[in-house]
């Protein structure tokens, strides 16, 4: 069975086990049990380790009378220090996979799981506050949740025979992507498609220096951005280096965020707490060199009314109705003097007009902050229906990699709208890698990065358009891309129906508006004549 099989056919007996419980509450505890005996394969495989070097005569371990061996074996893997300092998660006895494995069909098992999770949280304090804690709560039928465990208990992670960090991540991290197509709508809160996710990393390229994630999820962009830094030094012979700063609104969704980071070995600053990035901004004196978001689009509830005197309000004001352009201006706010962002949002930022956002974006395109705006095909993100897109922020445009492009002036069109994808259910399809790079590419190219191949950057119908700042004033700083790169031989004009829509949009916003007003001070008169409803 390949990878991919066991993945497949792990998630399908978990799956079934759930019954009634809800896709959303389920993520919570498979996602724990898998880690559990991830964290106890690792234990395991170090205290073998362990026992190895001591009868290893090239080892400073070394131990050659046979009984010491044996005493200092029983002594050096029952030591914490033996596990810390090779960064192994130190498994308390009572909550290592096998033993409570062996009591699964216990009535208690539930209870056995919580004190089991809690007992490592003691002893581990990254993961403090971490794990999930409430099998106790689970609404499973009986015998189901030994069920499950018995399930977990298939995958075994061996370091000494494939790289279980990897794939672990990669079950965790399907897991994540099938509970996102589960939940739906929901599933925004913690997941943003890996394909999605990839386009961004491979196109801002970090490698060195400090990334931050102010909507982060469940960490899929901390993760990806680690894989191309690793992937990358390969090649450069440099070992990079970066530096994870990120925020999350959910408690729930922080868990799994600091769990992601902990099981590819990786450690972050996602702030003290859970909430707002708005109004408990945890990293306001950061100035990251990457921004990488996917945030929550068209929020109305952001509290934008108490912070209309906000410092990061740079080119306008955004409106209290809709957070898409806080979220802009935020980022722009935590970029370094040379940084780079990538934001996913809903194509109605390109070319909204209403409640000052047109004037924002024209503000922030004539201060040559904006640097790309890429269009997304439809059906990429399993819990969003409306069209989206990828706006590349840029505080310095000035000089490319190999210092020979400025690109003053000037943004980049990227319409990928009708580029190929792969579907991987009837709702929901993916970027292959010969498109993402195909992308990624174009751009490099366009920047004159250090990342890009030998070719130069020329403009292509329907697909790329390096436009200048009067073309796109001759838009009215409507920025959608297939409005500038062409159309080649489509009957339909995309561009044309997100505009008509982002207006009407707009106008509907504007009348809700009024008529909340309307309705204010209705009840207000009423009151005033002696009628209050």
């Amino acid at each position: 069975m390949t990878t991919e099989e066991f993945k497949a056919e792990l998630w399908r007996m978990a799956n079934s086990l759930r019954g009634s419980v809800s896709a959303a509450q389920y993520k919570y505890p498979v996602l724990g049990l898998t880690f559990l005996k991830y964290v106890s394969d690792m234990f395991e495989a170090q205290g073998d380790f362990i026992r190895d070097e001591l009868k290893n005569p090239e080892s400073e371990l070394f131990i050659e009378d046979e009984e010491l061996r044996l005493d200092a074996g029983a002594a050096f893997t029952e030591d914490k220090t033996f596990y810390d300092k090779d960064n192994v998660f130190w498994v308390p006895e009572e909550a290592r996979f096998s033993v409570l494995l062996s009591k699964a069909s216990s009535s208690n098992i539930a209870q056995l799981l919580d004190d089991a999770m809690a007992s490592i949280e003691k002893d581990n304090p990254r993961l403090k506050g971490v794990l999930y804690r409430d099998f106790g709560r689970l609404e499973l039928g009986p015998g189901k949740l030994g069920e499950l465990m018995t399930t977990v208990a298939r995958i075994k992670f061996d370091p000494q025979t494939h790289g279980s960090k990897d794939i672990f991540g990669e079950v965790y991290e399907y897991f994540l992507g099938k509970f996102a197509m589960s939940e739906g709508q929901r599933a925004g809160e913690f997941y943003t498609p890996k394909s999605v996710v990839t386009l961004i990393v491979e196109i801002l390229a970090p490698f060195k220096g400090k990334i931050y994630d102010p909507a982060c999820g469940s960490g899929g962009m901390f993760v990806q951005s680690n894989r191309f830094k690793e992937a990358h030094a390969k090649k450069a012979g440099d070992v990079g280096d970066l530096a994870i700063y990120g925020q999350e609104y959910m408690a729930a969704t922080r868990k799994l965020c600091l769990m992601n980071l902990a099981v590819h070995g990786l450690e972050g600053d996602i702030g003290k707490t859970y909430g707002s990035t708005f109004t408990e901004d945890q990293h306001s004196k950061l100035r990251a060199d990457y921004i990488l978001a996917n945030p929550p689009f068209n929020i109305s509830d952001w509290e934008g009314n108490a912070l209309k005197d906000d410092p990061r309000w740079i080119y306008g004001v955004p409106p209290a109705g809709n957070a898409n352009y806080a979220w802009l201006q935020h980022m722009l706010s935590r970029l370094s003097q040379k940084g780079r962002a990538g934001i996913v949002l809903a194509n109605g930022s390109l070319t909204t007009q209403s409640s000052g956002e047109g004037a924002i974006r024209k503000a922030m395109i004539l201060g040559d902050q904006v640097e790309c705006i890429l269009a997304l095909p439809p059906k990429l993100f399993s819990n969003v229906t409306i069209p989206a897109c990828i706006w590349f922020l840029s505080k310095d445009k000035t000089e490319g990699g190999n210092g020979s492009i400025n690109r003053n002036g000037e943004v980049l069109f990227l319409d990928c709208s009708n580029l190929e994808t792969e579907n991987i259910s009837k709702t929901q399809v993916v970027f292959q890698d010969e498109t993402i790079e195909k992308i990624s590419q174009t751009y490099h190219r366009w920047r004159g990065t250090e990342f890009a191949d030998s070719k130069e950057y020329v403009d292509e119908l329907g697909f790329c358009k390096s436009a200048t700042h009067s073309d796109i004033a001759e838009k009215n700083y409507e920025i959608t891309p297939g409005r500038f790169v062409g159309a080649e031989g489509k009957l339909f004009d995309s561009s044309v129906y997100e505009e008509q829509m982002g207006a009407l949009c707009g106008e509907l916003r504007e009348l809700l508006d009024e008529s909340a007003e309307l309705q204010t001070e209705m009840l207000q008169q009423l009151k005033v004549i002696g009628y209050e409803l």
